[in-house]
């Protein structure tokens, strides 16, 4: 069994057989693997995914800020109408120092200070703000952006799961009790290191039970363990294990483990034998777990009037119990990591403005491919270092905290904008118009650039869901 977590975000092992591919940054589970090696360097599976987020940061266009647009009419406007000011007057009343002193005073009253603070002042509030709440923003750019996201992309594990194998269900046959099936299945893996194990010694631990001690323990690589327990012989392992020894499951346990395998669960079996027969016990269902945390973010989303897309490289039946239970809008599951980021420029090409969310490091090239990226901190440091946004808690309510602060951020720096050629509109006529000299039309102009930089402050109070 090989745990590809790493590359795929699948966190159940694989089982591997002779002739099967393996993946450089992969983890052998168990026993001895002898690998012949097809691909090294640059044509790994890394260094191409490292590739593609090269690519993907190349063919990004920088966004245009508004004040640059802005800037580029309102300045040489401001030195026309300050030359026509001095030239009217000395028109009007041939006094040089009076036209020189309406003119400085167009010039002063028009200072774009507060034009000038509108944008970083409001970027810089809104970013410490955002820190505060465990939303780091990496670049301003996708402060900018976050505030117009249409499409959002999840990443299933670790994301919107937990991350790590659960044991989900365990069920007994008649005559048998299920927390029976849990004790004895708990004693067999307690010898073992194998994920699934761990999440059994968990479950037996959390309910309690009292776990006995396993003899003659041994691993049956690709199928699962035997040993005995209170002097009977068990075996616990997959539906490969019941094949080999001639077991057929029928019944109502039977079903149960086809709607479990529907669901993406991996179903182990455990079996008691003797000398005589070999007798199926009862079954464990394996799964990743929904963080409680996701059913509100999906929700706030929807909320906001955001599509959801989930992509994953889990298998179909797991990704859609997971979907249809967090009530996403649509689903794309089995992907490599290069298919996750060709989804997402799909998405761009139909209209929309898509954020990404993932933690792995398989998610890196559609975390740059999308419009904003967001990473979360319980993930590798290539995704983290792929996106705009770093969440700095395992927490996907943060998610729409960062399109709220955007939206917020992006509110103050329009109002910003507004008070700046506010001040501008009114005082520029009067100054042209020798109503204001220089030293009033400096203190309007140093009070607009007070007023904006105070209420860009004010989002300081701001306050994201996930804190509350």
């Amino acid at each position: 069994h090989v745990d590809e977590s790493r590359i795929t975000g699948e966190i159940l092992p694989v089982s591997k057989n002779v002739g099967d591919r393996v993946t450089g940054g992969s983890v052998n589970g168990e026993g001895l693997v002898r690998v012949n090696t097809t691909a090294v360097g640059t044509e790994t599976t890394l260094a191409r995914i490292i590739r593609m987020v090269e690519s993907a940061q190349a063919a990004k266009a920088p966004i245009q800020r508004i004040v640059d647009q802005v800037s580029a009419v309102f300045v040489p406007v401001v030195l026309v109408v300050a030359l026509a000011t001095f030239a009217g007057w000395m028109l009007v009343s041939g006094n040089w120092e009076e036209s020189l002193i309406n003119a400085v005073a167009v010039l002063v009253i028009a200072c774009p200070c507060a034009l000038g603070l509108a944008t970083p002042t409001a970027i810089m509030a809104g970013t410490g703000i955002a820190a505060r709440q465990g939303i780091l923003i990496k670049d301003a750019e996708a402060l900018e952006l976050a505030h117009s996201v249409t499409a959002v992309a999840f990443d299933k594990t670790g994301t919107l799961t937990e991350g790590k194998p659960a044991l989900v269900a365990y069920e007994a046959l008649d005559g048998l009790g299920s927390s029976e099936v849990l004790r004895i299945s708990a004693a067999l893996q307690k010898t073992s290191d194998h994920p699934l194990a761990h999440a059994v010694i968990e479950m037996a631990t959390q309910r309690g039970v009292a776990i006995p001690e396993a003899g003659e323990a041994k691993a049956l690589p690709g199928r699962g363990i035997q040993g005995t327990v209170e002097d009977q012989r068990y075996l616990l392992g997959s539906g490969r294990l019941l094949q080999e020894l001639g077991i057929s499951s029928s019944g109502v346990l039977a079903d149960r483990a086809t709607r479990l395998a529907s669901e993406g669960r991996t179903v182990s079996w455990l079996v008691r034998q003797d000398a005589v027969t070999t007798k199926l016990l009862g079954l464990l269902a394996f799964g990743d777990t929904i963080k409680p945390a996701s059913y509100q973010a999906v929700a706030r989303l929807h909320k906001l009037g955001i599509k959801t897309v989930m992509l994953t490289g889990d298998n179909l039946g797991s990704a859609h119990a997971v979907a249809k239970e967090l009530g996403i809008d649509e689903v794309r599951a089995e992907l490599l990591p290069g298919d996750k980021a060709s989804i997402v420029q799909e998405l761009r090409n139909q209209g929309y403005i898509v954020a990404m969310v993932g933690d792995g490091l398989n998610d890196a090239p559609s975390l740059v491919a999308a419009d904003v990226g967001l990473s979360m901190s319980t993930g590798t440091d290539v995704a983290m270092e792929a996106a705009g946004i770093t969440l700095m808690r395992g927490d996907p309510r943060l998610v729409a905290d960062s399109f709220d602060v955007s939206r917020r951020t992006y509110a103050k720096i329009k109002q910003g904008l507004f008070w700046a050629f506010a001040y501008n509109v009114l005082g520029i006529p009067l100054a042209a118009l020798g109503m204001l000299n220089p030293v009033v039309a400096g203190a309007a102009m140093a009070f607009s650039s007070v007023s904006v930089v105070t209420n860009a402050l004010l989002l300081r109070r701001w306050r994201g869901a996930a804190t509350l």
